[in-house]
């Protein structure tokens, strides 16, 4: 018998390379974007219902691995990201955290304040909802073009 007939074992509906994190609705979004698109992930304090054009709930996932996983597969061209107390010049540990991240991935996070970020996100492609419970944890990535695949000859 076929050691996983009759069973079913969560990595067996992942994809290969793929995060767990990224849903389909999420991964359908990331496809649909376009070069200058932007998406939003927000913390868990953020009003995302209200806000959204296209909401994608990310219950119970943290933002940095939200972030990284998507990082990972999405051309990423700018990242700015929310300040504490909407203030740049302020930063708190997740500030930090998020700058790491971007940094890891060749790019410098944009510290904005609230006047700024928040506009951005109501007017974002998507906002991901995530379950992130540090304050001001608001970031928006903004897609780069794709250059076109080498041709055979």
């Amino acid at each position: 018998m076929h050691p996983l007939r009759g069973q079913r074992k969560a990595h067996v509906t992942m994809l290969i390379g793929i995060s767990p994190l990224l849903g389909p609705d999420l991964l359908h979004t990331l496809r649909a974007m376009g070069h200058g698109d932007e998406i939003a992930f927000v913390d868990g304090n953020y009003p995302a219902a209200e806000h959204a054009r296209r909401l994608i709930r990310a219950d119970g996932i943290a933002l940095l691995p939200m972030l990284d996983a998507v990082m990972g597969l999405l051309p990423v061209e700018a990242v700015f990201r929310a300040a504490l107390n909407n203030d740049p010049t302020q930063v708190d540990h997740i500030h930090r955290q998020i700058d790491a991240l971007a940094q890891d991935r060749g790019q410098s996070a944009v510290a904005l304040t609230g006047d700024q970020l928040y506009p951005r996100i109501r007017s974002a492609y998507a906002v991901v909802a995530t379950s992130e419970a540090a304050l001001f944890a608001n970031v928006i990535l903004r897609k780069a073009a794709m250059p076109p695949a080498p041709t055979q000859g």
